[in-house]
């Protein structure tokens, strides 16, 4: 109970860190962390296409979303001539890499809200040692690395994802009846690989701004300057 009330006192809430580099990058890191897991995890599509009967022609819409387990999504293909269909399923489990990419924008939005909650309210306990910016900068690399690893990783599974529903590939099964149809909209996707690489170069460059703040870096040494009354050196003979 001490201890909470300790820290309850010791918050002090000043906003002019966002307008330093350290803090406001921190913002845009919250921001678009955001925006990259929401885009990927919140996705749900649909591809087409058409069996042509001799009578009737039927539209199939098979539905996929995350995690993008692509075989526990089953479908069913009318049988011409039969009341009868046929259960299909599409191919592959790409649940990995976009549940890491994922968990990397979850993981990444908290820390940046505890980032700037000791910001902007604990700056003197955030400074008071030089433990504080060293933590700060370590972590902030381990996530910069690990936006580089679960975007790359993302980015190839959407990639096997857009082959897996493309309608051109759905129809092999059945390519005497079935046409491809209309493909699944990607946008929202594309956008999350995107914006898990801009995250990877927001919190890349601001391991710099945090490391000025280590006893790491040195600011460089002022130019010497000549003592007042100090006698001038001997000049130069032309």
């Amino acid at each position: 109970m001490d201890t909470v009330q300790k820290v309850v006192s010791e918050f002090s809430l000043d906003l002019r860190p966002l307008k330093e580099p350290l803090g406001f990058i921190r913002v845009l890191e919250w921001v678009f962390a955001i925006f990259a897991f929401a885009t990927a995890g919140g996705y749900s599509g649909t591809t087409h296409f058409t069996v042509k009967c001799p009578k009737e022609t039927y539209d199939v819409k098979p539905v996929f979303g995350y995690p993008f387990r692509l075989s526990a999504h089953p479908y069913k293909i009318p049988l011409c001539n039969s009341s009868l269909s046929n259960d299909t399923y599409l191919q592959g489990d790409f649940s990995s890499s976009a549940e890491f990419f994922v968990c990397v924008g979850v993981f990444g939005f908290l820390y940046c809200t505890a980032a700037l909650i000791l910001y902007l309210g604990y700056q003197k306990i955030y400074h008071e040692t030089t433990r504080g910016p060293i933590i700060d900068l370590v972590v902030t690399a381990g996530f910069a690395f690990l936006w580089f690893v679960s975007s790359s990783a993302w980015g190839k599974g959407l990639t096997d994802i857009k082959w897996a529903t493309n309608p051109e590939h759905l129809v092999q099964s059945c390519k005497d009846v079935c046409h491809p149809g209309a493909s699944p909209s990607m946008g929202r996707l594309n956008a999350s690989v995107i914006l898990g690489f801009l995250n990877l170069l927001l919190w890349a460059g601001n391991c710099w701004f945090i490391y000025k703040e280590t006893p790491f870096h040195k600011d460089p040494n002022p130019p010497a300057t000549m003592e007042e009354g100090a006698a001038p050196g001997p000049q130069p003979h032309h």
